[in-house]
């Protein structure tokens, strides 16, 4: 059976499952307890379960494999015409080109939050403005730059073409790199280029508490005007001796008048923790005083508390420390959501393995 939506093509043949975006490329593949995901950048990713969930990245040739298969079964099934014709005119070795997505993404993104997985993503910067943090590796492999609007207006225009009309399928824009909220006056231009080219869609961003505290109230009413809806904070934890062991500026309790100037503006919050950081030696100290923080921000049901399962990044200072990991961290994870709701707020997990864009 074949569903067409103005966004996307479905395919429904039993066991298997097809979706393609409206440039003809496949982003999803289920088969037989198996599903395949595509990336902009043309990668192919498999998620199954083995026991406990399981994630890869397709080697070349296997992708191929995979890609040819897709294309031949929508080749027997397709009977729309011109949907057909859009899924046909793409090769395995056209969907597994990284060329395209390289040309709009030089720096690839790195990271997101779970809700902006379908976002459509500009960066306004390159890198974090702070980029030590002990535990992170995300944005070591470039330096932090701040574009300006005549190279944003480039980068929108290549990704617009990247998209083409898989555009259809994003939701909202998510201005990246990993602090880009924390641009001044330079901001604006972006946010006006983002507001021509995505009239009416909601803008989402990064923001780190250091940087945050140095804006005026009055500043993230500006930015509201411009089109920011939420801005998803990296808190980590609400544990101050741990917040320093993380290197990452701050004190947990200056979340709360930064909190209170966002929610003033009327941008809606994601804040993020790092569940299980710090390992055996820090969990209970470190569960109790982010929940006690959590219990003093001024946060409501539209906003969302992102529970993290931590990963420990090879090469980073974190992981030199040799810290006892947590036993269960999916128990810890649990415990965690139970006490977060018990406040009245929405628990989301947030997990970085699961990121694909």
């Amino acid at each position: 059976m074949e569903l067409l939506r103005p966004e996307a093509t479905l395919l429904s043949l039993g066991e298997r499952v097809l979706s393609f975006d409206r440039e003809g490329r496949p982003y999803h593949y289920f088969r037989q307890g198996r599903t395949y995901k595509r990336s902009l950048d043309g990668s192919l990713h498999l998620r199954h379960r083995e026991g406990e969930r399981r994630r890869r990245r397709l080697g070349e040739e296997e992708a191929l494999q995979v890609y040819q298969e897709i294309l031949a079964l929508a080749e027997a099934h397709l009977q729309d015409p011109t949907r057909r014709a859009e899924v046909l005119r793409w090769t395995p070795e056209a969907l597994l080109d990284p060329t395209p997505y390289r040309r709009a993404y030089p720096w690839p993104v790195s990271i997101l939050p779970p809700e902006a997985y379908l976002s459509v993503v500009l960066q306004a910067t390159t890198g974090c403005t702070w980029n030590r943090c002990a535990f992170c590796a995300f944005y070591q492999d470039r330096p932090f730059q701040k574009r300006t609007p005549e190279a944003f207006a480039e980068h929108l225009e290549r990704v617009l073409a990247l998209l083409g009309r898989g555009r259809l399928l994003r939701r909202g824009v998510f201005l990246a790199d990993g602090n880009a909220l924390s641009l001044g006056e330079p901001l604006l231009p972006l946010l006006e280029a983002v507001g021509r080219a995505f009239p009416g869609e909601a803008v989402q961003g990064f923001l780190d508490l250091f940087t945050g505290l140095r804006k005026e109230a009055s500043w993230w009413e500006r930015l509201r005007a411009l089109g920011l809806r939420r801005v998803h904070l990296g808190l980590e934890t609400g544990h101050a001796p741990l917040l320093r062991l993380l290197n990452k500026p701050g004190h947990p309790q200056e979340a709360i008048p930064l909190v209170r100037a966002l929610k003033g503006a009327g941008l809606s919050l994601g804040v993020i923790f790092l569940v299980g950081a710090g390992g055996k030696a820090f969990a209970e100290a470190h569960r109790r005083e982010s929940l006690a923080l959590l219990a003093q921000l001024s946060l409501d049901r539209g906003d969302v508390v992102y529970l993290s399962p931590f990963q420990e990044a090879p090469g980073t200072p974190y992981a030199l420390w040799g810290l006892e990991p947590l036993e269960d961290l999916e128990g810890e994870v649990r415990v965690w959501a139970q006490g977060v709701r018990r406040l009245g707020l929405r628990a989301a997990r947030y997990d970085v393995r699961e990121f694909l864009y």
